[in-house]
């Protein structure tokens, strides 16, 4: 029987990885508590258990008994006592093992669904994945493997409470740390990462070795290493870009694939006006303007993103009012524009004291060229909004123009749709070829789809009804 129990005890510390030793005194503890519950709360009672044979000697009052006799009412009460002591013993070793392995990722089984959150199995305990740590548009279901960052370990009330992650940038790390061993070997460092979970991720890497090349090194042979990543993930796209310490080259690579042909920076606003081609410019901005959104965050830079008409607008603006104010000259405009300033808002924005520091101003020369910048900026912005509800209410016009040919269009639209049928079918267009009528149908040439008007349609509609009831009045008399 003692040797029965020091197995047990072995048994008990490998299966719950926690130390005999604390099984040992648990079980003493509860025995104590079996022989109180026995005798009476009040006795002084000591519980013995040799570690090597398992030997059990107990002592009530000075006095030696036999655990034996205690009874049944007693060892439902030891058995109680130690299943409590073991599982808050098992509560403390897994909370320490899973709070040393918090940011790491970790492989579990999908075991149910509470809400919107997710229960995953991980072996010695559950994790909880909330709706929010987890990818917008990602399906799973209960039995599926799903590996996930654990993002937080608490103590809670019977348990301990870890918290997973599938969205936190950090998992998108940790799996290039398992897809790709140059990362993990610190070959190859991840400088900056930016995420928007479920639709995209742009990634600045770079390598302390020469010899490596940390964007083909990530990305992998015919894209092995990163599609991995990426079949994980559900499909999200990731951007892998070079890491340079010059913010204008690293925010030009941030925005690829868009081609960037200039970057202005201003250290005192924190933003990189950078100018792109027309026809680059939805490619630079991207889907709802996400391409920039992580451009920004990646690089830490606030971005605007200019045509050239617009960047040299607001250059040709500055200069021209600037150069009015006496003691502002070409040479202080240059230097206005080597500081990131390329517009007058961004004189009003940036304020009096840097342009006193850099282009060493007086007070009141600053004070003036930020009132003046002000009033200018705010000027052009109303002319500017008053040419643009011209133009709009010029094309307004223009639309009314064409509103009294309605009616003619309202008659002619069957001819119209018939039209449109037969062009889609590789017809011959009605200009060409008048299509044969049925018996009884009107005639009627869409006019105003051509450019007629509203009376040459009315015309042609009357002129057709004459014809058709000419012909009728010819066949009641022949018959």
């Amino acid at each position: 029987m003692n040797a029965e129990l020091v197995r047990i005890v072995d048994s008990i510390a490998r299966d719950k990885n926690i130390e005999k030793e604390t099984v040992f005194v648990d079980l003493e503890q509860a025995m104590i508590s079996a022989v109180r519950k026995a005798y009476g709360q009040t006795d002084e009672v000591e519980v013995l258990i040799d570690r090597l044979t398992g030997d059990i000697s107990a002592v009530r009052n000075g006095e030696p008994i036999d655990m034996k006799v205690l009874g049944r009412i007693a060892a439902q009460t030891a058995k109680q006592v130690m299943i409590q002591k073991i599982r808050e013993a098992e509560r403390g070793s897994i909370y320490e093992e899973f709070l040393e392995r918090k940011g790491t990722v970790v492989t579990g089984t999908v075991s149910r669904f509470e809400g919107g959150a997710l229960i995953v199995n991980l072996g010695r305990s559950e994790g909880f994945l909330p709706k929010s740590e987890q990818i917008p548009g990602e399906t799973h279901h209960p039995g599926e493997r799903i590996r996930c960052l654990i993002l937080d370990v608490r103590e809670a009330p019977h348990q301990v409470k870890i918290v997973l992650s599938r969205s936190h940038p950090d998992f998108i790390r940790r799996l290039f740390e398992l897809e790709v061993p140059e990362v993990s070997e610190r070959i190859i460092e991840i400088r900056a990462l930016a995420r928007e979970a479920g639709y995209r991720t742009k990634i600045a890497v770079s390598s302390i070795d020469a010899k490596v090349d940390a964007v083909g090194a990530c990305v992998g042979v015919r894209g092995s290493r990163i599609k991995n990543i990426v079949v994980e993930l559900g499909g999200e796209k990731i951007d892998i870009v070079r890491w340079n310490e010059s913010s204008q080259i690293l925010i030009g690579n941030a925005l690829k694939p868009a081609e960037v042909t200039e970057t202005a920076l201003s250290f005192e606003l924190g933003r990189a006006t950078v100018v792109v081609p027309d026809d680059q410019l939805s490619l630079a901005i991207g889907k709802r303007g996400q391409n920039v959104r992580l451009a920004a965050r990646l690089t830490g830079w606030d971005i605007d993103i200019l045509t050239p008409k617009e960047y040299n607008k607001g250059l040709d603006d500055m200069e021209r009012e600037l150069s009015a104010i006496e003691g502002i000259d070409s040479e202080k405009i240059e230097k206005m524009m080597a500081m990131g300033i390329v517009s007058l808002s961004d004189i009003e924005e940036i304020g009096a004291e840097p342009l006193m520091k850099v282009l060493t101003l007086t007070e009141e020369l600053a004070a003036q060229v930020v009132s003046t910048s002000a009033e200018a900026a705010k000027r052009l912005a109303t002319e500017a909004e008053a040419e643009r509800l011209a133009r709009l209410e010029a094309g307004e016009e223009e639309a009314g123009g064409g509103e009294s040919t309605e009616g003619g269009e309202a008659d002619t639209g069957a001819g119209e749709e018939s039209t449109e049928a037969g062009l889609a079918e590789g017809a011959v267009p009605a200009e060409l070829e008048a299509p044969a009528l049925a018996e009884g149908e009107e005639s009627v040439k869409p006019a105003t789809a051509e450019g007629g008007s509203a009376a040459d349609a009315a015309m042609a509609v009357e002129s057709s009804e004459q014809a058709q009831a000419q012909e009728a009045d010819a066949s009641e008399r022949a018959s």
